[in-house]
């Protein structure tokens, strides 16, 4: 897999956010013409994208700020279970440390940090544009 796709509203908070989690940005770009008319099927389309890179190198996100045609609004609140719902799972070293590091920049608890079993400490939150990301904190 090369890199997931979200798109947000606010492409400076979205980026912020993905930065305290422990990505880098690799690379901006504005994106627009009729070869991405026609690869995302829609007219007119402008965009700003920036992608974000792992620590390790081997993941990325792609958060893309549509100015034109308007970004559509979705249920930001949507229940986790709800068809074609998302999540992105990043491993992490100290659950705690991280979500006080994500709590400025809009992070919400969607259920509470819990321990499975023997081997993992896991929590979902939602961040900037509804994102859910999940934490897991291994137990050594």
């Amino acid at each position: 897999m090369d890199n997931v796709a979200v798109v947000v509203d606010d492409l400076a908070a979205a980026m912020a956010f993905f930065v305290e989690l422990g990505l880098e940005l690799e690379g901006e770009a504005t994106v627009e013409g009729s070869a991405v008319d026609r690869l995302v099927g829609l007219a007119g389309v402008r965009s700003d994208l920036a992608m974000m890179r792992t620590p390790d190198g081997h993941g990325r996100i792609e958060l893309t700020k549509y100015h034109t045609p308007r970004a559509r609004d979705g249920d930001l609140r949507a229940p986790t279970n709800t068809v074609g719902a998302h999540r992105v799972v990043f491993a992490v070293d100290d659950i705690e440390e991280i979500l006080g590091r994500l709590r400025p920049h809009g992070a919400e608890l969607i259920g509470e940090l819990v321990q499975y079993e023997n081997s993992y400490r896991l929590c979902y939150l939602r961040g900037p544009a509804g994102i859910v990301v999940a934490l897991a904190e291994q137990i050594s």
